[in-house]
C-alpha cells in the first residue's frame, strides 16, 4: 500500500489514531467526534447541528451518539436555565472520561451568570421530580393512550364476558375492512374502549357500523389503523332507545293489505284489484258505468210496460178482455 500525504500548513486538526482506529465507533461516530474537535474554542454548535451539516440522517445520528456515550467521548447534562427554561449541555473530548471526570472538566469552565431581579417565583433550581428517563430499560408494551373505563376490577363475569367480547369485536375489525390490521400491542386498549360501547347498551354488530362508517373511500391509504379506531371508539354516543312492547303471542296476526283486496269481474286489460266495502264483486268505475246503461234500459223497459198496461185497461173497460 503506497500513501502520499502532505502535511497541512494550516486549516488541520490534530485527532488521536484511537479515535481513527477505534473498534467500536462507527464511521458516524467518528466523523461527529472530529468535526466537533475541529470546531473553535468560542462555537456552540450542538451534536445535532453537526450531524445535519455533515449529511448524517436522524438515525444513523441516533445510533453515532449512543456510541460516543458509550465510549466516554461525550457527556450530557440536563439544566434548568435562568427563566426556568430546560437545556442539554454536551461535552465531548478526544480521550474518553468517566461521569467523574467530566464533571470536573465541566466545573472547570466559565460559571454561569446570577439571575437579574432576585430570585425566581419557582424558586432555585432544583432537579426534575418527574419526566425523567427510568433508570432500568422498559421491556414491556406501554399505552400509548390512557385505558378507559371498562376494565375489569371489580372481578365480576360479566366483565370478563364483555371484555373478551369487546376483544374479540376488535380482532373482527381487520375482516370488515384488510385495510384496519392494527399492532397487537393496541388490542387491549381498543378492547377497553370497546368495552364501554358494550357497557353503554351497544351490540357488537353497532361497534362494527360504527368503525365502517368513519372509514374513508376504498382507493384510500389508512395510515394509522389503530389511532383511526381509537379516534371512533373514544366518544360513545348515547345509548340506543328501548325496543317497543311485543305484540302478545295469542293476538291475531294482521293481514296484509293485498290479502284484503278481490279482483274486480268486470272486463278490464290487465286484472284489477279493489278493496270492497262491503261484498261487492265490481270496482268503483264499473258500478258506476253498469249504473249508468242500467237507468237507461229501466226508463225504457218501464214506458213499455205502462203502454202495454194502458191498452189492457182499456180492453178490460169494453169488455173485450176478461181480467
Amino acid at each position: 500500500m503506497l500513501r502520499h500525504a502532505i502535511a497541512p500548513a494550516r486549516h488541520f486538526s490534530q485527532v488521536p489514531n484511537d479515535i481513527i482506529r477505534h473498534p467500536r465507533l462507527s464511521s458516524d461516530a467518528v466523523r461527529l467526534l472530529t468535526w466537533q474537535l475541529s470546531l473553535p474554542a468560542e462555537a456552540r454548535d450542538s451534536l445535532s447541528r453537526t450531524a445535519e451539516r455533515a449529511g448524517i440522517g436522524k438515525c444513523a445520528f441516533l445510533r453515532a451518539k449512543r456510541e460516543l456515550k458509550a465510549e466516554g467521548y461525550l457527556h450530557e447534562w440536563r439544566e434548568q436555565g435562568v427563566r426556568g427554561l430546560w437545556a442539554t449541555v454536551q461535552l465531548v473530548s478526544n480521550v474518553p472520561l468517566t461521569g467523574e471526570e467530566a464533571a470536573g472538566v465541566r466545573e472547570g469552565e466559565e460559571a454561569a451568570p446570577a439571575p437579574v431581579g432576585g430570585s425566581p417565583a419557582a424558586g432555585e433550581p432544583k432537579g426534575r421530580a418527574v419526566g425523567c428517563h427510568p433508570e432500568a430499560p422498559v421491556r414491556e408494551n406501554t399505552p400509548l393512550y390512557p385505558a378507559g373505563t371498562a376494565s375489569v376490577g371489580s372481578g365480576d363475569s360479566s366483565d370478563f364476558e364483555r371484555l373478551a367480547l369487546a376483544r374479540q369485536v376488535v380482532e373482527s375489525l381487520s375482516d370488515l375492512d384488510p385495510r384496519l390490521r392494527m399492532p397487537r400491542g393496541m388490542l387491549p386498549q381498543l378492547a377497553a374502549l370497546a368495552g364501554e360501547w358494550l357497557a353503554r347498551g351497544h351490540t357488537a354488530a353497532a361497534v362494527r357500523e360504527c368503525v365502517r362508517r368513519a372509514l374513508p373511500g376504498r382507493g384510500q391509504v389508512i395510515r394509522r389503523p389503530g389511532g383511526l379506531v381509537r379516534y371512533v371508539l373514544s366518544e360513545v354516543p348515547p345509548p340506543p332507545l328501548t325496543p317497543a312492547v311485543a305484540a302478545p303471542e295469542n293476538a291475531a296476526p294482521q293481514l296484509p293489505r293485498v290479502a284484503q283486496m278481490r279482483e274486480c269481474e268486470g272486463r278490464h286489460t290487465q286484472p284489477l284489484l279493489f278493496r270492497p266495502v262491503a261484498d261487492e264483486r265490481l270496482c268503483r268505475a264499473c258500478r258506476s258505468a253498469r249504473a249508468a246503461v242500467g237507468e237507461g234500459a229501466a226508463g225504457f223497459e218501464g214506458v213499455q210496460v205502462a203502454v202495454q198496461g194502458a191498452a189492457v185497461v182499456r180492453a178490460a173497460l169494453r169488455g173485450e178482455v176478461v181480467l
